[in-house]
């Protein structure tokens, strides 16, 4: 504690202690600059004594002798009269209310966030009454006989096909469980209620969700599949599916409570729910298990599910036909369908089930409630600077002031450490690349939009907004200009129409650069645009950042010495050294902090060599601290002989005075003053109180504030003025349009900017630099990669453990649908789980894909490329993995060609699914709607895949679907390569035994001699996929400017 007591007493500790604030310095600001080691010299103010670095633990010593120090210890003495404490000032409870208040106000809460996300139960219920729709078309009564032992195989995949929709559709509840996270640990902390009142409205409300989801699959599918039509068997399916989706919605709460990552979460999910279907009875029968996994089985809650809706239908009277094959010992058809695959046998199965199923839902609701209540959230840790790292870093920068210098000599008012006060002392700089100082003029600027239907309701009649309204005015080099006006006066889209990122709305007036019309392709490569939030990949480091931003910007002949001495130079500039192999990690997550953020977005467009900067808001959200630092290193960018303009909101004194011109807004984009500073802002005083009725500044006060009030549409109104009228009729208006007619005549000997090519390199080296960044990015984001490797380790484990040796026998039509069974689920969940987990790392990636493509850094194409390919790489190495570990360990056929076979099409699927995911996202504004995407399409992959219902046993209008769904050709393509040329007997329930190529051929419509066109399909696959992922990507633009 450096000090504690009367404000009025603060300056006179630090004037005791040789540090004074100076007369137009806040003293907040002081107070936050004083202990930092950088930038306390500059308040010393004992002459006679030579100035060393007070570390704050001499400040607390100090603070002991000072007199306010020395009173407090005194009065911590006398211990403190308990009497004179108000009853109120201290809390009896550990909450603010009881907790059935809190409980209500938990409730009431909840209910109002889900109404306003209904858009996503709705969707939700559309998209299940889509897959609804299309099952019943497949499952048609019609097509659905019924009696015979073959026949219970096509109601066996209805039945599964319709309890995969179910668990999938709670699938939504991992993500909404982990976005409401962060919100609920900071009030869980703030002890704004009982974490339980959370997590139990969160269970009670979803009731309701899980009755409304049921009953739609239910009421559509039942009749129309054709299950028996009785109503009590009706309402027990009901039931089962109402019980099987509140378990699937606690299991996927549960698992987004502990796993708090989006990422993690999908991956992890992807697994639980592979193990929950693989033991579910469907895939592979109770008696087929091998004795190490039968734990398993009796665990998962989907054989509880399946045993309840199987039991339920082939119990029913038209399934209690005699049966007459003789190897199964059941005196029904519907009880031999049953014990054919291990199910219960008896009405009480389904009971016992369901009983299961509630107690499941119990279990993971509970585990849930204890998640929220005892695990913390996860870590946050931003980058910070020791002091020593501090120390090297002012060297540097002493070094940088000295040696770098401008291609212009300029005698540009400097900013000293702290963004203290300008000082105008001449200061040179050199740059290791040279650039050419160009100005930019604009005259009569007018911006329109097409008016909002909010306003159109409010009465509106206009059919376009206007924004901005003759905006005229000239920024030069070596000038440090700040834009500035009240919110909604325009600041950011005057720039943005400027620097030409604009995507809608419509533009008038001049644009001119150094006298020649402004053409954006050309102002893209010599201007640079640092935007108010700092967008920059998260997973590279701070010097790779700005290294690739140099690669792509410079010029294709500047080598790579000169570029990397050329970043070298910026980082000092910029004063990024020590923190040059920081991670730049997530906003408000890991990383940089926001004040080191917003230096890298300086030096990853100052690296382009620009000629004009743009920079919205730098300084926003940022202490008077980090806020000196941004300014710093903007006042080090101007000396350099740049062109340099911000857009500024309230700023304080200090910051505001060392800007040299300033262009003032007032609401509905009007100019009401554009001109210099002058010192101590003289030359702006002084116009504005020229103006008759305007109140004088008092000493001390803030200019920027001051400006902005007396400035106010308020005072516009009590004064009975308009002062965008006043300026444009002033001699100030006057001088800045000579200005700009003077800027609008193009330099003697000066020649127009023209560029060969669009972009600084070629297409070959945005492919190279794009591929090295996104290698970067990937090897660096072991929540993903890592991730990936660990579930295909695991998966392949469980795979090859359940399935173990059975490759090695097979005699029966059980033993191949057993292996039909392990090949689809092989590709189908690591697949899917691949499509999901990939969303998110690309969604982040497009975000910065937007900002480097208006900077127009590369081709849309080349980055596309890029990370398809870095895709690519890890999906073969994956795949590769995959192979080895269920090929050897589920004993297939030990061939050369049946072994590249099954990895290639293993790896292909991997690389189909990964594609799949990333184009949804590059198809949609955001990662939320794709994955919603995602879990519509995957369901429907899945039923068309030739297991459920096999392609002989979908319906004609149907089975164009088939040849259309990338699975179903994977699943051809490895049993054709592994069985498809098999000349074994198999047995065949109910019928005489088969040769397993004929039975591949009669009942799957499955032929090894169709090899090398399912090889062509895979190729055609993947690359139309990624075409639509390259040029959605090139030409669809989800952010609107």
């Amino acid at each position: 504690m450096v000090y504690h007591g009367p404000r009025g007493n603060i300056l006179e500790f630090f004037e005791s202690a040789g540090f004074r604030c100076p007369e137009r310095k806040g003293v907040a600001d002081f107070l936050q600059e004083v202990t930092s080691k950088k930038d306390q010299q500059q308040y010393w103010y004992l002459d006679q004594e030579q100035y060393r670095y007070v570390p704050v633990l001499e400040f607390a010593e100090h603070y002991k002798s000072f007199h306010v120090g020395q009173q407090m210890l005194e009065e911590l003495k006398i211990p403190f009269e308990k009497s004179k404490t108000h009853p109120a000032a201290l809390t009896t409870s550990k909450y603010g209310q009881s907790s059935w208040e809190s409980f209500k106000a938990v409730m009431s809460r909840e209910q109002l966030l889900m109404k306003r996300n209904s858009f996503i139960y709705i969707f939700k219920v559309s998209q299940l009454i889509i897959l609804g729709l299309m099952a019943m078309t497949v499952f048609l009564r019609t097509e659905m006989p019924h009696g015979q032992i073959s026949d219970g195989a096509k109601f066996f995949g209805a039945l599964t096909f319709s309890l995969i929709t179910i668990l999938f559709n709670g699938f939504a509840e991992l993500q909404l469980t982990i976005k409401i996270l962060p919100t609920f640990y900071k009030q869980r902390d703030f002890l704004f209620s009982p974490p339980w009142t959370f997590g139990l409205a969160n269970i009670i409300l979803k009731v309701p969700v899980s009755f409304v989801e049921a009953g739609v699959w239910v009421v559509l599918t039942y009749y129309v599949m054709g299950f028996a039509p009785s109503a009590g068997r009706f309402f027990r399916q009901f039931l089962a599916f109402f019980a099987t989706h509140q378990m699937a919605m606690a299991l996927f709460r549960f698992l987004g409570a502990i796993l708090k990552s989006m990422v993690v979460a999908n991956t992890f999910g992807m697994f639980v729910q592979l193990i929950i279907f693989i033991f579910g009875g469907f895939i592979i029968p109770r008696g087929d298990i091998r004795p190490w996994w039968i734990w398993a089985y009796w665990a998962s809650p989907m054989m509880y599910s399946q045993n309840a809706i199987s039991v339920n239908e082939f119990l029913a009277s038209r399934w209690a036909t005699p049966n007459n094959d003789p190897t199964i010992d059941a005196p029904t058809v519907g009880k031999a369908i049953l014990k054919s695959r291990d199910l219960f046998t008896g009405d009480w199965g389904f009971w016992l089930s369901i009983g299961a199923v509630i107690g499941f839902t119990i279990l993971f609701n509970i585990l849930y409630l204890l998640a929220l209540t005892y695990l913390s959230p996860s870590g946050r840790s931003n980058t910070l600077v020791s002091d020593e790292e501090n120390e090297n870093g002012t060297n540097k920068e002493q070094m940088s002031e000295a040696s770098v210098s401008s291609t212009m000599p300029s005698s540009i008012p400097m900013v000293s450490t702290g963004a203290k006060e300008a000082t105008n002392r001449p200061t040179q700089s050199r740059t290791t690349l040279p650039f050419q100082p160009l100005s930019l003029s604009f005259n009569h600027i007018n911006y329109w939009v097409d008016m909002p239907a909010e306003m159109k309701e409010q009465g509106f009649t206009e059919s376009r907004l206007q924004l901005l309204s003759d905006i005229s005015g000239a920024f030069r080099p070596g000038v440090l200009t700040a834009l500035v006006g009240v919110s909604g006066a325009g600041k950011t889209t005057l720039m943005d129409v400027l620097a030409g990122r604009k995507t809608s709305g419509a533009i008038e007036g001049s644009i001119t650069l150094s006298g020649y019309p402004k053409k954006q392709e050309t102002f893209a490569r010599i201007s640079g645009y640092c935007e108010q939030i700092d967008i920059h990949s998260p997973n590279v480091t701070v010097y790779e950042s700005i290294l690739y931003s140099a690669w792509l910007r410079l010029s294709s002949d500047i080598d790579d010495a000169t570029r990397k001495m050329f970043v070298e130079e910026v980082m000092t500039l910029v004063e990024l050294d020590v923190l040059r192999n920081a991670m730049v990690g997530l906003p408000g997550v890991d990383g940089l902090s926001t004040e080191q953020r917003k230096r890298l977005t300086i030096a990853v467009e100052l690296v382009a060599n620009p000629s004009i900067i743009f920079m919205d808001e730098p300084t926003s959200g940022l202490d008077a601290r980090a806020a000196a630092i941004v300014m710093r290193t903007v006042r080090n960018t101007v000396n350099t002989g740049r062109t340099v303009v911000c857009t500024i909101h309230q700023p304080s004194i200090d910051i505001f005075e060392s800007f040299d011109e300033l262009l003032l807004l007032k609401r509905g984009g009007r100019v009401i003053y554009a001109g210099e500073l002058g010192r101590h802002c003289e030359k702006l005083v002084e116009y504005f109180e020229e103006i008759p009725g305007v109140a004088k500044i008092t000493k001390g006060y803030n200019p920027a504030t001051w400006m902005l009030e007396v400035s106010s549409t308020l005072a516009e109104a009590h004064l009975n003025i308009n002062f965008a009228e006043i300026y444009a009729n002033s001699i100030l208006h006057r001088k800045n349009q000579d200005l700009i007619k003077e800027l609008g005549v193009p330099p003697p000997g000066y020649q127009d900017l023209s560029f060969p090519t669009k972009y600084s390199q070629n297409f070959y080296n945005q492919c190279v630099a794009n591929f090295w960044k996104q290698y970067k990015s990937y090897w660096k984001n072991p929540p993903y990669n890592a991730m990936r490797y660990l579930m295909t380790l695991l998966d392949g484990l469980v795979f090859g453990t359940v399935f173990w040796q059975k490759g090695t026998k097979i005699e029966s039509q059980q033993d191949l649908y057993n292996l039909l069974g392990a090949t689809y689920a092989a590709v189908f969940f690591l697949g899917a789980t691949n499509c999901f987990t990939v969303q998110p790392v690309v969604s982040i990636e497009r975000t910065v894909f937007y900002r480097e493509k208006a900077a127009g850094m590369y081709s849309p194409l080349s980055y596309a490329l890029a990370q398809a390919c870095m895709e690519i790489i890890y999906n073969i190495l994956q795949g590769m993995l995959y192979t080895i570990l269920i090929y050897v360990m589920i004993g297939y056929d030990w061939k050369v060609d049946k072994f590249f076979y099954f990895m290639f099409f293993i790896i292909a699927s991997f690389n189909y699914f990964t594609l799949f995911g990333m184009m949804l996202v590059s198809l949609t504004p955001s990662a939320m709607l794709a994955s919603i995407l995602v879990s519509f399409v995957l369901p429907l992959w899945n039923l068309f895949a030739g297991f459920l219902v096999v392609r002989t046993a979908i319906p004609i209008w149907w089975r164009w679907y088939y040849w259309a769904n990338p699975v179903s050709w994977t699943i051809y393509g490895v049993v054709a390569s592994q069985f498809g040329d098999h000349g074994g007997s198999l047995l065949v329930p109910g019928g005489s035994p088969m040769v397993v190529k004929q039975f591949l051929e009669d009942n799957l419509g499955v032929r090894h001699d169709f090899l090398g066109y399912v090889v062509l399909a895979h190729f055609a696959y993947i690359i139309a996929i990624f075409f639509v992922f390259g040029y959605s990507i090139k030409f669809l633009n989800f952010q609107k400017r």
